[in-house]
């Protein structure tokens, strides 16, 4: 088991593609790390950079102390599960598992004796003579996390291995392997475009953009305070209301309503200042009847979410969501109150999040 540390590390593509631009990232020893950002972010290049499948073109990987940004795959002590889980068709669950043994020469009954200890921790025993072609796609994913247990690597990395699965399975998958992950304690980075996955499973995570890490943080600091609009519009089940704003004095005018400026900003604002409100729907709640510091519209949209509703209301030609419990959802074309928690409200100015 080791950190993993990157520094300045910069991927470009013949063409003078960017993919990943100059950056710094330390996972510590045993946490369980998430890469997070949408499709052409960077998050699988730098997976496979740290995994040495791509060639840094500047900067530097370390794994355990050590410098390996010019040593090969083989050589870095990782170990790696990919999208499709790349199990050999012709080989058994057995030979499969044992695979990374038999590249470091172990002796034959030594490996399949580590395979039938590793496939029986992950309920395979009943597998170990089958092939990918007769298994779930549930059980390819544990022939493959079976086979990453078996090397005993120093990191394991992991490149979307929930996504083929169904949704059922999914939620079943994540549990396991978070549970797994803890168990062994070993250093582990996640590659996902599932929000709900990285902020079920990590202990923190990195939001990519463009060649960038935007945020760095747990799952609860990038939720609750997003850094930037950027973050605060991808992170979050149902997206964050993000609005513009003026300030007036000790108050926010929104969409031709008054709200109190957010606590973590206050003497932080000039008079006039345009700027961008946010706040998660999660954290706004209804009212039928006028509130203080609420923003008043019609209800024009709601969206049945199962314990609870999606409420879009039309404040002012601005939609603004909020969601309510089962039950109290309002009427389509009832006029309401959503009211911000102001303990959970936020500024953003250029973009960039204002707090002391």
């Amino acid at each position: 088991m080791a950190a993993i540390e990157l520094r300045g590390l910069t991927k470009v593509y013949p063409g003078g593609v960017k993919a990943l631009d100059s950056l710094d990232l330390t996972v510590p020893d045993g946490e369980f790390f998430a890469l997070l950002g949408p499709s052409g972010c960077g998050k699988t290049t730098l997976l496979r950079t740290i995994a040495g499948l791509e060639t840094a073109t500047g900067g530097a990987v370390v794994i355990g102390g050590r410098d390996v940004t010019g040593v090969q795959p083989g050589g870095r002590d990782i170990a790696m599960v990919f999208q499709d889980y790349a199990l050999f068709p012709h080989m058994d669950v057995s030979d499969n598992i044992a695979y990374p043994l038999r590249i470091k020469k172990v002796a034959k009954a030594a490996r399949h004796a580590k395979a039938a200890e590793v496939g029986a921790r992950l309920g395979l025993e009943q597998l170990m003579d089958r092939r990918p072609g007769q298994l779930s796609g549930g059980q390819q994913q544990r022939v493959a996390l079976a086979r990453v247990m078996a090397t005993q690597a120093q990191a394991f990395l992991f490149d979307e291995p929930l996504s083929n699965l169904d949704a059922r399975l999914r939620l079943e998958a994540r549990t396991f392997l978070k549970k797994l992950q803890r168990e062994l304690g070993v250093t582990t980075v996640f590659v996902t475009h599932d929000q709900a996955e990285a902020l079920a499973m990590a202990d923190r995570m990195a939001v990519m953009e463009a060649g960038h890490i935007r945020q760095i943080g747990t799952p609860a600091e990038v939720f609750q305070r997003p850094a930037n609009t950027f973050v605060a519009g991808f992170i979050g089940s149902t997206p964050m209301n993000l609005l513009d704003a003026v300030v007036r004095g000790d108050t926010l005018e929104v969409a031709g309503c008054k709200v109190p400026v957010p606590a973590s900003a206050r003497g932080l604002l000039t008079d006039g200042e345009k700027l961008v409100y946010g706040v998660r729907p999660e954290y706004m709640t209804y009212s039928a009847q006028p509130a203080d510091g609420s923003l008043a519209g019609d209800v024009v949209i709601l969206e049945n979410l199962g314990a609870s509703h999606l409420v879009t209301l039309d404040v002012d030609d601005v939609l603004v969501q909020a969601v309510v419990p089962e039950g109290h959802e309002p009427a389509l074309g009832e006029r309401g109150h959503a009211v911000p928690r102001a303990d959970r409200a936020l500024v953003y100015r250029d973009g960039e999040l204002v707090s002391a």
